[in-house]
């Protein structure tokens, strides 16, 4: 299915975007946290039942990569997506077993004043579990370029 590529002219405040959903698995927690977060609460499930997380919990940055990987297949901003600030929330732990996907919204829209070619786009991602349960809150100002002027 072609989805055609969007331009910051393309896009109006309250735009929303979803993500098709993902498995998270107790293997791929474990081998993310080995490579990059190596923590007992990621790595070991009976040192995480007595940890704040109370079991076996991805590591927030984990999270953060498979959003950013929905988020670029559901966002089809022409020239990618290229964040130039961000702040970023884990207001529950995500789980093995846990299908998440991702909502997307335009949040706001400032053309710049100084290069007319582009603006900043704020993108409000929720990624969400399959009860519905926000696991990350991601606000996020984006690049997003102009269409190329007609000849």
């Amino acid at each position: 299915m072609y989805i055609p590529k969007l331009y910051l002219d393309d896009l109006k405040v309250g735009d929303e975007f979803r993500s098709r959903e993902f498995q998270l698995t107790e293997t791929a927690i474990h081998d993310f946290a080995a490579e990059f977060d190596p923590q007992p609460f990621h790595l070991d499930a009976e040192a995480a039942r007595s940890s704040i997380f109370n079991g076996l919990a991805a590591s927030g940055w984990h999270t953060a990569a498979i959003s950013m990987r929905l988020i670029v297949e559901s966002v089809p901003l022409a020239s990618g997506v290229i964040g130039v600030d961000v702040q970023i929330t884990w207001p529950r732990p995500t789980r093995p077993g846990d299908v998440l996907h991702v909502v997307s919204r335009v949040a706001g829209i400032s053309p710049s004043k100084s290069k007319p070619d582009r603006g900043i786009v704020t993108m409000q991602s929720d990624t969400l579990n399959q009860s519905g349960e926000v696991c990350q809150k991601l606000s996020s100002k984006l690049v997003v370029f102009r269409k190329e002027p007609t000849a």
